[in-house]
């Protein structure tokens, strides 16, 4: 089969900012667009299994916590395929062969991982019970967990398929897809956790099973497009998927590893702070709940950026552009701190407000938690700039393929400057829930300071390459 010749490489390389910020923005728009919807499909499962009961609720909180910190970590690892890409397109050189080779390798890395993550998912309520969670919601979790595994493998080809369509210029369809992932999450879980539709009424396994189909329908989707799509079909991803390439194999693994654990540092982090919250007492726990889930819808923002200014960095880096690779991150930097200044601005401003969309602010048994919102929420205005500039920092040094330094950064910043200032300012200085959030503001503020010196440094750190 011939394939058509790729598009010159003149469209891609814009002479200026504006033209670099107008690209940049077709690119992420889609992919901050496809994170929000994905926080909606999780929002789902929530509204849905909270109508059980307690106990019902708790396990699918731990079980689906277990269930995406894994899946994530492995779509951490394979996004390794999106910077390969993208130098491979600014190459221009046998781009399809080498594209299609870097896709093939980051299923079969993938698939290899997720073998290990299958096992200790089978095994979530021995898990659970060593974490000393209650037996009883450790078994119910455990039963969630023995189901909604079967999606694990779908949902790590829909993060490699996702990448490779964003780095070859179709991240529109990652918009789509996310948008069928939440219609068909509705109407499974309506179907299948309370007996609709003619189905049987299996309550939490129902939602287990209803984000195994929603899984599988997206890989469906995506491999739907990968055949139809005329600019993705000429790549033949999905040809020759047999054949091993042990040298990208590894490239991807080297690339991959350091993202993947990056990754879980930071969530982590929020995880542990949960954790010391719970040791001051249940208002704060909940007041944290909320204020770091307005931060979190806030982050999808840069997050979106950080993805897209990976491909754009990528692609300057594979062409030799120095200049090129200048003006894709300033331009990306810009955009994420700006669009972050923009929202802590707002969760400044009007607190109160944003908490009102979890809970009623005017009623009397909800003062102590709205208060303790508000106060958290005031610091998380604060970090809204440097949480968009580690992210955004992130991503183009991913551009760069310089993913392991970052990674340290990462442990340091948010776990011996971040977790460490937690805990000394919320219990031995003694300001308690403050005190935590103060400290992850320290840690996240650290390694925005680490990641940009890094990236203003590239050059004489010996990251860029030499142009031709």
């Amino acid at each position: 089969m011939e394939f058509t010749a790729a598009p010159p490489l003149t469209e891609t390389r814009p002479a200026t900012d504006r033209a670099e910020l107008s690209a940049l923005v077709r690119l992420a728009a889609p992919l901050v667009g496809a994170n929000l919807l994905q926080m909606a499909v999780s929002a789902v499962d929530v509204i849905f299994v909270a109508r059980l009961g307690t106990v019902d609720l708790a396990a699918a909180t731990l079980g689906v916590f277990l269930f995406n910190l894994c899946m994530y970590a492995l779509i951490g690892l394979t996004s390794a395929a999106s910077p390969l890409i993208a130098a491979e397109l600014g190459r221009r050189r046998h781009a399809v062969r080498e594209v299609r080779r870097s896709v093939r390798m980051a299923f079969w890395v993938g698939g290899v991982a997720a073998f290990p993550v299958l096992i200790l998912l089978a095994h979530g309520e021995t898990v659970l019970l060593l974490a000393g969670q209650d037996p009883e919601v450790a078994r119910r979790a455990g039963s969630f967990l023995d189901i909604i595994l079967i999606g694990l493998l779908p949902g790590v080809a829909v993060g490699v398929m996702r990448s490779a369509a964003a780095a070859l210029g179709r991240p529109g369809w990652a918009f789509a897809v996310t948008g069928l992932a939440l219609l068909v999450s509705i109407v499974a879980n309506w179907a299948l956790v309370f007996g609709n539709l003619g189905a049987p009424a299996l309550g939490l396994e129902g939602s287990a099973l209803a984000s195994v189909i929603s899984l599988t329908a997206m890989a469906i989707a995506y491999g739907a497009i990968f055949r139809l799509d005329r600019r993705l079909r000429r790549y033949r991803l999905f040809g020759r998927w047999w054949a091993t390439e042990w040298s990208r194999f590894r490239e991807i693994v080297r690339l991959g590893v350091p993202i993947m654990l990056t990754w879980t540092f930071e969530g982590a982090l929020f995880g542990g702070a949960a954790i010391l919250m719970g040791l001051i007492g249940v208002n704060e726990v909940a007041a944290h709940a909320v204020a770091l889930n307005i931060a979190a819808i806030a982050f999808q923002v840069p997050f979106g950026i950080a993805q897209a200014a990976t491909i754009r960095v990528g692609m300057a880096y594979g062409a030799l552009d120095r200049a090129w690779i200048s003006r894709a991150g300033r331009v990306a930097l810009a955009v994420g701190i700006g669009f972050m200044g923009i929202t802590a601005a707002a969760i400044w401003a009007t607190p109160r407000l944003f908490v009102s969309a979890y809970v009623d602010v005017d009623a009397p048994a909800n003062a102590i938690v709205v208060k303790l919102a508000v106060q958290y929420l005031a610091l998380a205005a604060m970090f809204q700039l440097v949480d968009g500039a580690q992210a955004v920092a992130a991503g183009v040094l991913r551009g760069l393929q310089d993913t392991s330094v970052p990674m340290w950064i990462a442990l340091f910043g948010y776990w011996v400057v971040g977790f460490g200032t937690s805990i000394f300012l919320g219990f031995e200085a003694g300001w308690a829930g403050v005190g935590i959030w103060t400290g992850l503001a320290v840690g996240l503020l650290a390694v925005s300071i680490l990641l940009l010196w890094r990236w203003h440094a590239r050059e004489r750190l010996g990251l860029v390459p030499r142009t031709i």
